[in-house]
């Protein structure tokens, strides 16, 4: 009951922000969608982290750590840091000032489109329409998440707490908008940094210290190495357990090059991220992004480090009590409400929760506006007023939601591959275009068109088709599909026209301009 009280605080909260800003949020479709481009320094970098990880930080990576080890994990970890810090140093300021100067932009598809100085939307269309399918996806982890959070915790099935979780996200951000999404994004991101440290320190103390954390993983094979990784013995999905009460697990498996390249490969989605993007696009001044990296990357080191380590600790503490993977994301959830008494538990829960409001109201934020503001105003009605595009924001806000939960009706989802999936999507769509479009002059719209649609469908055929074959094809399908979208573009570049002088002036422009 403690637990439970202080999870409905916490939501209390939340909710007061959202009321908070609701008349903010209605002043126009900008306001909802971006915030007025008003954000300060702090909530940029922490609402922007905190939209990155979801429930992902404390239930999906812990999960890998407690499966597999810490080799795949770890490299996950190693390369959303670097490429946090990457995204943040590169793109960050020119995107801020480029969407200014390209047309007043308040979306990704708007920026691609107005960058090229489209007359027919073709760029706007394509990219609304990968949003709007990677985001359902996105969004359906998020609510998994929650359907697991809270089955766990109250002993209810799990398909009844999904729902109730995805109706609290949609009405939350459907009052609120972008301004209550970043202001309770600010919180949140202190409520899991917060939630993940005390569960670091205190799993390392029930464990015996570091040593002997240490010591009872390597004495698991392939289970605390970083080229080596572990496997337990499984028999439909479920692993084995010895007459003693001990989880088995076979040889330890080589984790070689090509395998920790294409899981470091997880940093190069950074580059492709809407809801990240979004936020550099808000922030209040370009001169005050320095800042935001700062705090943005000490957050994202200490988070994924104690992730991490949560993992190992759990498989320490817990050998045999979660027998699959979908369950093993839950060790978070059971060294929380072992460790903690009730109330204090329940702040601690508030963390995943937080974790996942916090994405998923980004996400179905701006799978809403690539349909309203992009397809809706952008090509079907032009003359649309903006309480028009509000309105439609909001009914593609229900529709995506919808589609989301159906997607997580699945108890078994492994939240790490859901969001793994979308990740690479949005990654291998937007990135290198992104990239492209900000650093290269030379890149024409059909570049643009070509690159999308090459890395988006390459994600599908790549996981679908390829990786299945095993052996050097099994890798993660970002990778393939990020190189490939990068080489399209630069062909198809030199292949077409150059881009008219306005566009190139305009592109001068954004590289000596401070906003």
């Amino acid at each position: 009951m403690q637990t439970f009280l202080a999870m409905v605080l916490y939501v209390a909260m939340v909710i007061v922000i959202g009321v908070y800003y609701a008349k903010h949020a209605s002043k126009s479709s900008s306001h909802f969608l971006i915030g007025g481009r008003s954000l300060g320094p702090w909530v940029t970098a922490m609402a922007a982290e905190a939209s990155d990880m979801s429930g992902w930080l404390l239930m999906g990576l812990p999960g890998v750590a407690y499966w597999y080890g810490l080799s795949d994990a770890a490299w996950t970890a190693i390369g959303l840091g670097i490429g946090t810090y990457l995204n943040w140093l590169f793109v960050a300021k020119r995107l801020r000032v480029y969407s200014h100067i390209a047309g007043d932009a308040i979306t990704i598809p708007d920026f691609l489109s107005n960058r090229f100085k489209e007359q027919k939307k073709v760029i706007l269309t394509i990219a609304a329409l990968f949003i709007l399918v990677f985001f359902s996806v996105y969004a359906a982890s998020c609510f998994v998440t929650v359907g697991k959070l809270f089955s766990t915790l109250f002993d209810v099935k799990y398909a009844y707490m999904m729902l109730a979780g995805a109706i609290f996200v949609v009405l939350y951000t459907f009052v609120g908008g972008f301004l209550a999404e970043s202001a309770s994004d600010f919180m949140q991101a202190l409520v899991m940094v917060f939630a993940l440290a005390l569960v670091f320190i205190l799993g390392v103390a029930h464990a015996g210290g570091l040593g002997a954390v240490i010591a009872n993983a390597k004495s698991i094979p392939g289970f605390f190495e970083f080229f080596g990784i572990a496997q337990p013995q499984v028999v439909d999905g479920v692993q084995q357990v010895s007459a003693g009460g001990q989880a088995l697990f076979g040889e330890a498996a080589r984790y070689g090059l090509l395998t920790i390249i294409s899981t470091m490969s997880w940093g190069l989605g950074y580059f492709g991220m809407p809801h990240i993007l979004l936020k550099f696009m808000a922030i209040r001044k370009s001169s005050e992004i320095t800042l935001s990296r700062r705090i943005a990357t000490i957050w994202v080191i200490i988070s994924l480090t104690a992730a991490v380590a949560i993992g190992i600790i759990g498989r320490v503490l817990y050998p045999a009590k979660l027998l699959t993977q979908s369950d093993a994301e839950r060790i978070f959830i059971i060294m929380s409400t072992d460790f903690f008494v009730p109330f204090l538990a329940g702040i601690v829960m508030a963390g995943i929760l937080a974790a996942t409001i916090s994405s998923s109201d980004s996400y179905l934020l701006i799978a809403a506006s690539a349909l309203s503001k992009n397809i809706y105003k952008g090509i079907l009605k032009k003359d649309a007023t903006d309480r028009q595009v509000l309105v439609a924001s909001r009914i593609t806000l229900l529709i995506v939601a919808v589609v989301a939960a159906m997607i997580a009706l699945d108890e078994n989802s492994v939240i790490f591959m859901v969001v793994s999936f979308a990740w690479a999507g949005f990654g291998a769509t937007f990135g290198p275009i992104i990239l492209f479009s900000l650093f290269w002059k030379r890149v024409t719209r059909a570049a643009a068109i070509a690159g999308m649609i090459a890395g988006g469908g390459m994600v599908f055929v790549w996981k679908l088709l390829v990786r299945p074959l095993g052996g050097v094809f099994d890798i993660y399908e970002l990778l393939p599909a990020f190189l490939l979208s990068c080489l399209v573009i630069v062909i198809v570049s030199y292949l077409s026209p150059e881009e008219a002088k306005e566009i190139q002036d305009e592109f001068k422009l954004a590289r000596v301009t401070e906003i």
